[in-house]
């Protein structure tokens, strides 16, 4: 059996997929996070497991910013309840069930606490050339498997992560606030602590209710 060396330590085949398995379906959004610092390796660690991750082309043109600094984080968290609070008002008013009111609780006190957080890692793409508007869009899919691969890493470390996009609704206020190029769009942030609630089983549809083989079917 063949084996590879996973966050220094020798790991077989076997183990890691056992290990990856465990990881994966215990991974939940963790919004309430600790302020207690994240040592800088581990966050290093994130965007090393999310710079393995396949991009259109093999172009691996995706960018991190890890912001720690309180101003900096301040910046972004007022970005964040200027486009997502008008965006959640109407559900937190008049949440449609139970298990809403808990999510938007949730974003609610991630939204409070959000300069409070040890870190935060918005995901960028350069496009290589001065982008805006929808065009934004055209290559974010290569965004989106690092940000898996960071979210997992996460979790087998102990954090807790939550993607969000409301604090990047304004791409001109993002640029000036990170001081980005304007060939930067920045796609996703990603709140990163030590999580206040526990990792555990997560609800999903059943496999049976989402797929099917070869064509489309209501059985």
């Amino acid at each position: 059996m063949n084996s590879q060396l996973i966050g220094g330590c020798e790991m077989s085949e076997q183990n890691a997929e056992t290990d990856l398995g465990a990881v994966m379906y215990s991974s939940r959004a963790m919004r309430r996070l600790e302020p207690r610092v994240v040592p800088e390796p581990m966050l290093i660690k994130l965007i090393d497991a999310a710079n393995q991750a396949p991009s259109g082309s093999n172009a691996q043109l995706t960018r991190w910013v890890i912001v720690r600094d309180p101003e900096q984080k301040k910046k972004l968290a007022a970005l964040n309840r200027l486009h997502g609070a008008p965006h959640i008002a109407a559900d937190v008013a008049k949440p449609k069930d139970a298990k809403l009111k808990r999510m938007l609780d949730a974003v609610v006190w991630q939204m409070d606490h959000l300069h409070e957080v040890p870190a935060l890692i918005v995901a960028c793409y350069d496009y290589e050339t001065v982008v805006d508007g929808m065009d934004i869009y055209r290559k974010a899919g290569s965004v989106w498997p690092g940000v898996q691969n960071l979210l997992l890493m996460a979790r087998s470390l102990g954090l807790g992560a939550a993607p969000t996009t409301l604090a990047l609704r304004d791409q001109g206020m993002v640029r000036e606030a990170l001081s980005l190029p304007e060939t930067f769009a920045a796609l996703c942030l990603i709140p990163v602590g030590y999580p206040q609630g526990r990792f555990g089983p997560v609800t999903r549809n059943p496999v049976e209710d989402i797929m099917r083989f070869d064509r489309w079917s209501d059985h």
